[in-house]
């Protein structure tokens, strides 16, 4: 990518020689993009073929009843070596209008790490008009009316569909989003892409989906908790919450009805499930891992038919490290997250970002 840093494989602990790269797609069911099982009962299985054979067992049932054989999250790692262009995505009904079977993007950002100085755009700072805005695209002053926020690791933006947005140089972020790949490019800084020609504005598209109201501030204010968790999003796209550990932590699930991705910024541990019967194993592109069941003594079931059921290892625990991401069925009734380093030892807390349909 144009913009893509350096940050991403060994963030990952993955060996490349690729460069400039910008994303992981870390949990995807996007066509053609979809994550697969490497190992375990599943191994070779696809995301989307899971959800069409397991459905709410994997996903939940309000969610599989909603959302049908369509994973409906798109988890990334982003690292901005250079500034994003300034965009903005559709809703829903503009999608449908525009991109018939598309859906919408509302999305969220927490800031995994940040250079010095770095910054990112989200909302308007003062109210314009559509006119206005394609006279700012014509004359280069949109990022004048931008909100621009310095960042550091943890702070939190969320991006309903609709609003100006843009990741500038030296931000690493974690994205969580409905699953769609629609972007309407504004502005471009006048740069040109790797074929050496200017890039696609969208200038009509984004006329029409840009949300022109001015809010009184765009990021999401919240206080860190060291062992509890910390909800910093809800909106009916997603839920995600925060958890800094230096000692094990249990989450009950048996009321959620959803599935639970786990990405992890930072540290080490283990992940496993209250479980009667064996859930799913398998590690998939971007180490996307459908856990096992938990060390016996844990109290909870799964429904039968969870998938992956022909598991024969019911003490297993999944590792988990900075970079990973975890994927909890809906047939888990409780997760236990435990942490490598502990109080008096040394090293990084474990540090997850924990998203779900409520």
């Amino acid at each position: 990518m144009v913009w893509g840093g350096e940050k991403i494989a060994p963030f990952k602990g993955v060996e490349t020689t690729q460069d400039h790269i910008g994303e992981s797609w870390e949990l995807s069911a996007y066509p053609t993009k979809e994550s697969v099982v490497a190992n375990g009962p599943l191994a070779g299985r696809n995301i989307a073929d899971l959800v069409r054979e397991y459905k709410g067992a994997l996903i939940g049932e309000k969610v599989y009843a909603n959302t049908g054989d369509e994973f409906p999250l798109l988890i990334k790692f982003i690292d901005a070596k250079s500034d994003l262009s300034i965009q903005v995505h559709p809703d829903d009904a503009m999608a449908e209008k525009h991109h018939p079977g598309q859906k919408g993007k509302t999305e969220m950002w927490y800031v995994v790490d940040a250079d010095p100085g770095a910054h990112l755009y989200s909302g308007l700072k003062e109210s314009i008009t559509p006119e206005e805005y394609e006279a700012r695209i014509a004359n280069d002053t949109i990022t004048e009316v931008l909100a621009d926020f310095q960042v550091k690791p943890g702070d939190v933006f969320f991006l309903p569909a609709g609003r100006i947005h843009a990741i500038c140089g030296g931000c690493f972020i974690a994205e969580i989003q409905q699953t769609s790949d629609l972007t309407y490019r504004i502005y471009d800084y006048g740069r040109l892409g790797l074929d050496g020609k200017p890039r696609q504005l969208h200038t009509e598209l984004a006329k029409e989906a840009i949300d022109y109201k001015v809010y009184p501030d765009y990021k999401t204010v919240y206080e860190p908790r060291k062992d509890e968790e910390v909800e910093v999003v809800s909106c009916q796209y997603f839920t995600t919450s925060v958890l800094n550990l230096d000692k094990p932590f249990t989450k009950d699930l048996s009321g959620l009805d959803s599935f639970l991705v786990v990405m992890c910024t930072s540290g080490s541990g283990t992940v496993s499930l209250a479980s009667e019967a064996p859930t799913p194993e398998g590690k998939v592109s971007g180490k996307l891992t459908l856990p096992g069941t938990s060390p016996s003594g844990s109290a909870g079931s799964a429904h039968p038919g969870c998938p992956g059921s022909d598991s024969t290892d019911p003490a297993h625990a999944v590792p988990i490290r900075q970079g990973e991401t975890v994927l909890i069925p809906a047939c888990a009734t409780a997760v236990t997250f435990t942490p490598d380093v502990m109080p008096g030892k040394t090293g990084h807390p474990l540090t997850l970002v924990t998203s779900c349909i409520k």
